[in-house]
């Protein structure tokens, strides 16, 4: 710019000075040679006038261009068109403050590979000069190439779909969470990508086919051994008296033990060999000799030779299963067998049975005239009163025995981390045990939508939310921890495929967000998967409800403390709520502004059209605060 500058100084200075010199000369010839120079030197310099105006011009127009283009890449557009709108008008204000002279000006605005921004300009410049010896206007073009910085998004959309949402509800939710899907997952992945976790919620989350590895899998146990008799001892012999005496070195019964006595040899019906095959109870004598309580031996034959004497393992010589580890079931436990070898009369049975130690449990089946075991078999929790097993035995609020199965729906986390991100591996979150239409004039069961891991599949996302249907009651707490859960590296493991998994807290170029929607109040707490003696109005029958109150207390505090610990500047989580015609509700109201990463992320839409203007705003703004300013 300054070469330019001393350029065109030097020139009008030398035209200058060349005409003072011809004023002082007065000799024709020079002054005829004057006139005939003045008017080309004056249209050189004037052109050059010209192109130099043109060149100024073109360089504001690209400086234009330039601030235009890093608008519309800062800009939530992801489609050329979106982007061509927005830069038009930014170029459009910048070039009008700078008095150009440009006229039929055009810009366009597109995405380009690896993550660019292009945006191009035309405009036509009118000479004052340079048109004496060309036709038309000079045409003046700029071009302007921005690289996009970026940032990898995994969105978590929790979304009410309880009875209170049926209607027109429903329908503008499904219209408005397919239109933020449709804002937040950019058609191209690369090099960034953008993720939408969905956690549809009722009375539970259905965390459907990874229920196994978030609740814990219904125990079942490998058999190591069944039996009902310990290993015994020989038979030395047994004395002709009432009661009959018998020797046996070192057996280690005591008084009332059941024994099982056999092989004793002889055939004859008034041997000793009689005494083959049946339970007696003993007193102990020594400890080498027992007496057969009430058994009468005067009148067999002599005394006998061989056989064993063998203790019950139970004082009703039951059967009694060993497990390969710890069993885990109480006694009243009802476990059914499979794949038993040897006893096979036992598999695809249930029974109840009594604990005896942590690895061994009486079934209640009389061993005498079973088989022998063999090899192998399972044992299973069909029902118990505890929570884990295929079902349930509760007492109600209402003081009836009711009986619930297990569902794929989750309760909360209970103990040290309730609320924590902590791995299922290390805490299981709570079992489900919901009322049907099969056990309850009310039902309030596990709600049909399922949870969808992380996924940049925008068509497969819309149509879960498309099936979605409503019922049930309102456990919004266990909604917002399992979208917290959705992104959280912890519960990684648990999805199938890599790209359903989310990235480590605060990695490189990494935005996580939660998305909570509720149309209000929280009602439906738990208590050992059971919904709670104190569980809100609206959250089922009293048959429904276990008598016992809310291991984790109200709701409402339970979705605050966790509110608390997703927006931990350690788990660097963006969270929104949004309260669906929650009115006049205090609770619900204060509860959504305050959980809320600021009041500014928390949306309180009151009809359909403002729910989808809701998610629309929140959608773009998470598109806008993924782009680097």
């Amino acid at each position: 710019m300054a070469t330019k500058s001393r350029f065109f100084r030097r020139l009008r200075e030398g035209v200058a000075a060349f005409a003072r010199r011809l004023r002082r000369d007065d000799r024709g010839a020079i002054a005829i040679q004057f006139a005939l120079l003045a008017l080309p030197l004056s249209i050189l310099l004037f052109g050059v006038l010209d192109v130099s105006r043109l060149s100024l011009q073109r360089r504001q127009m690209q400086d234009a261009l330039d601030a235009a283009t890093l608008m519309a890449a800062r800009s939530a557009a992801t489609a050329s068109a979106d982007l061509d709108t927005t830069g038009d008008a930014a170029f459009l204000a910048e070039i009008a403050g700078m008095n150009l002279g440009l006229t039929a000006s055009s810009s366009t605005f597109s995405v380009g590979t690896g993550n660019r921004v292009i945006g191009t300009a035309t405009a036509t410049l009118k000479p004052i000069i340079a048109n004496l010896w060309q036709a038309g206007d000079f045409t003046v073009t700029a071009t302007s190439e921005v690289v996009r910085s970026s940032k990898n998004l995994e969105v978590a959309l929790v979304l009410d779909i309880t009875g209170s949402m049926s209607g027109t509800r429903i329908a503008d939710l499904k219209v408005a969470a397919s239109d933020l899907v449709d804002i937040v997952i950019r058609d191209t992945q690369t090099p960034f990508y953008s993720k939408v976790a969905l956690v549809p919620y009722a009375a539970g989350v259905n965390v459907d086919t990874y229920a196994d590895m978030a609740r814990g899998p219904i125990p079942v146990r490998n058999i190591s051994n069944v039996a009902w008799l310990a290993t015994g001892t020989s038979i030395r012999g047994v004395t002709k008296a009432l009661p009959a005496l018998l020797w046996s070195d070192n057996h280690g019964l005591v008084t009332g033990d059941r024994v099982f006595i056999s092989g004793i040899s002889g055939g004859v019906l008034t041997s000793m060999a009689s005494l083959n095959g049946a339970i007696y109870t003993v007193t102990r004598l020594d400890s080498n000799v027992v007496y057969l309580n009430g058994i009468d031996t005067r009148l067999k034959s002599n005394s006998p030779s061989g056989g064993t004497i063998r203790k019950c393992l139970t004082s009703d010589c039951n059967l009694v299963v060993t497990t390969s580890a710890a069993h885990g079931f109480d006694t009243g436990d009802q476990i059914s067998f499979a794949n038993l070898g040897g006893l096979t009369t036992l598999n695809g049975q249930t029974y109840s049975i009594t604990d005896l130690t942590s690895n061994t449990f009486d079934t209640g089946v009389p061993g005498l005239g079973t088989a022998a075991f063999t090899s192998g078999g399972t044992a299973t929790c069909e029902q118990s009163t505890t929570p884990g097993c295929r079902r349930l035995a509760y007492v109600s609020n209402w003081g009836t025995n009711e009986v619930r199965a297990l569902s794929t729906c989750v309760s909360e986390r209970t103990g040290a981390d309730a609320y924590t991100d902590a791995a299922p591996s290390t805490a299981f979150v709570g079992t489900n045990y919901p009322s049907t239409s099969a056990d309850s004039y009310s039902p309030n069961p596990c709600p049909s939508a399922k949870i969808t891991p992380l996924s940049s599949d925008k068509t497969a996302l819309k149509a879960q939310i498309n099936n979605y249907s409503v019922g049930g009651s309102t456990a919004g707490q266990i909604g917002l921890a399992w979208g917290w859960y959705m992104v959280a590296p912890n519960f990684g493991y648990i999805w199938p495929s890599a790209s359903q998994r989310p990235a480590a807290y605060k990695s490189k170029d990494l935005m996580k967000v939660v998305i909570m929607m509720t149309d209000g109040a929280f009602n439906t707490p738990y208590c050992n998967g059971v919904i709670a003696a104190n569980a809100g109005i609206g959250s089922g029958s009293d048959e429904d409800h276990i008598n016992c109150n809310a291991t984790n207390g109200d709701p409402f505090a339970q979705a605050r403390a966790l509110c608390t610990v997703i927006k931990n500047s350690a788990n660097d989580i963006t969270l929104y709520t949004v309260g669906f015609a929650v009115g006049s509700d205090y609770t619900a109201k204060t509860f959504l502004t305050d959980c809320a990463s600021d009041s500014s992320k928390a949306f309180f839409p009151a009809t359909g059209s403002e729910l989808k203007a809701s998610f629309t705003a929140i959608a773009r703004e998470i598109s806008s605060l993924r782009i680097a300013k």
